[in-house]
């Protein structure tokens, strides 16, 4: 008996403190920039294995720096509900699995705010486990940091290239300008290819990655006018 309560009070410290200290993380991402992700480390390491040079390419822009085309395009072909659900899409998810069902091969209905939690604070992969901890982060920053927060990280840390991350260091490589002055054509060419960034280039786009252009720049037509 005294054993079993032992190990239910390190269960408790050890929630307890995880809670804290997640909490507190996610404070901290409020107001300064995460430095790096463990998808950058990954991608590091597994290019250091190709025989490749370490590249991690970065440039940090503000959310009131980036251009409106690019915020629109992101929310357009990302997560077109984004300023609408608290970090979850559920009609997104359903339809997802529903066409996952079928053998349809779509990406899974995650919301920007999913990933930018997945992208910051865990390790790439699928699991329940890292499902679940996905959620909860989620949870957080929806909660602490707010959209225009939670779009500012996204733009800056997704994977666009081979070693390429975020939209300044993206638009620099592809178009040889500022993330600030990127035109709705090419907005919308950058984030049709954000499903396979390493497969797909919006420096050759092939014929899906032209269509997919064409669903985001129609899905911008029919967007409000963004808060931020």
């Amino acid at each position: 008996m005294n054993t079993f309560k032992i190990i239910i009070g390190l269960i408790q410290k050890a929630i307890f403190w995880f809670l804290a200290f997640s909490l507190v993380w996610v404070l901290i991402y409020r107001f300064i920039n995460p430095p790096i992700t463990f998808l950058m480390l990954q991608r590091a390491v597994e290019r250091k294995i190709d025989g490749k040079g370490l590249k991690i390419d970065k440039s940090w822009i503000r959310i009131e720096d980036i251009s409106t085309n690019l915020k629109r395009a992101a929310i357009a072909g990302e997560d077109v509900n984004f300023l609408n659900h608290r970090g979850f899409d559920f009609k997104a998810m359903e339809t997802a699995f529903e066409k996952n069902k079928k053998g349809k091969k779509i990406r899974g209905g995650s919301t920007i705010s999913q990933q930018t939690a997945k992208n910051v604070f865990l390790w790439p992969g699928r699991s329940y486990i890292r499902k679940a901890f996905e959620a909860y982060f989620t949870v957080l920053i929806e909660l602490l940091w707010g959209k225009e927060r939670i779009l500012e990280v996204y733009l800056n840390v997704i994977e666009m290239g081979d070693g390429i991350y975020g939209a300044e260091a993206a638009v620099q490589n592809y178009w040889g300008k500022s993330a600030r002055s990127i035109s709705k054509s090419q907005a919308a060419l950058l984030v049709a290819v954000l499903p396979n960034p390493l497969r797909w280039s919006p420096a050759r786009p092939t014929r899906f990655v032209y269509y997919k252009q064409g669903l985001i720049l129609r899905n911008m037509r029919g967007l409000k006018k963004l808060p931020f």
